[in-house]
């Protein structure tokens, strides 16, 4: 039969990791078997070659009952039902789609986060193209589906590069975040005018980039790896504003994964050091938007008819 859509396979899929499946690669071969789809079916790519149409399916199911808190995922790969996720097969749906995940705040909330990211957030710049998150609707023309298809594509994406940034160990995140400011033009591009700090008596600075070749100006970087409920506060703020003031120093980047409390972002208002705060958000968009740690599976060209060549004036 043919491969059904991954809002069918939402269901299934959970029933699968009730089950005791550990990731999308173990729910594959049942969801083959329960559906009946053929070996050729179940062999048929995606445009851009790298998955099968029904692992991308899986895959998306699996993303989106996480999303609604019915899956949580301790560790990259492994994927393990919630409590929540038991109550609702408990309940004996008969099925599970989008719009039965809207009820739960969490996935709502998720959409919602995800549209104000795309948009640049709050006080952030926004991106160079506003993309919609919200489910495809065959109601779209297909630039639209294309911009919602990329958004939530996106915010996928976004929430992946999180996942594995917090796994990372203290010196291995620095290294991306200098990597990433060096991406960004800091130092002229020049990863060797990029440094951490040893892992121990830094001072509260975890890199340093030399913005000139002979390193008469430098920017100081904290990079901290916090749970996404912990945001950075002003002591910490404080404490970074002080080591820069202890190195001389007049510019520098905090970076984390989680987010700042109104108060930290209120506090550099008072101080004269020139000090960007990037959360976890933005972070992830930065490290989309400049290829650090992701690359390009597909491109789609678009294209329209040149109304000037077709012109009857020739010039």
């Amino acid at each position: 039969m043919p491969i059904p859509d991954y809002e069918t396979l939402m269901l299934p899929v959970l029933r699968l990791f009730a089950d005791g499946a550990e990731n999308v690669a173990a729910c594959v071969p049942r969801i083959k078997e329960q559906f009946d789809i053929t070996d050729d079916e179940a062999a048929e790519l995606i445009p851009s070659g790298r998955t099968t149409v029904l692992q991308s399916r899986t895959h998306w199911a699996r993303t989106y009952l996480a999303k609604a808190g019915l899956l949580s995922s301790p560790k990259r790969n492994r994927h393990v039902i919630t409590d929540l996720g038991r109550k609702v097969l408990a309940s004996n749906p008969e099925a599970i789609d989008n719009a039965y995940l809207a009820q739960f705040d969490v996935f709502t909330d998720w959409l919602e986060r995800s549209r104000e990211a795309a948009r640049g957030g709050e006080g952030q710049p926004p991106t160079q193209t506003e993309f919609d998150v919200s489910p495809i609707d065959e109601r779209q023309t297909p630039e639209d589906a294309m911009d919602a298809a990329s958004g939530l594509l996106n915010a996928a994406l976004r929430d992946e590069l999180l996942a594995i940034l917090h796994q990372m160990s203290p010196q291995r995140f620095e290294r991306v975040i200098l990597d990433l400011l060096s991406a960004m033009g800091y130092g002229g591009g020049d990863l060797s005018r990029s440094m951490t700090t040893k892992a121990t008596g830094d001072g509260g600075i975890d890199g340093i980039i030399h913005e000139d070749a002979l390193g008469l100006d430098a920017v100081y970087i904290q990079a901290k790896r916090y749970d996404v409920k912990s945001n950075i506060g002003r002591p910490d703020i404080q404490r970074f504003i002080g080591s820069l003031t202890g190195e001389g120093a007049t510019k520098g980047v905090f970076v984390t994964t989680s987010d700042f409390s109104r108060d930290a972002v209120d506090y550099l208002l008072k101080v004269q050091h020139r000090v960007v705060l990037i959360n976890g958000q933005r972070l992830a968009r930065l490290l989309i938007q400049h290829r650090v740690g992701v690359r390009t599976r597909q491109t789609y060209l678009v294209q329209s008819v040149d109304e000037d060549y077709f012109s009857d004036e020739m010039g």
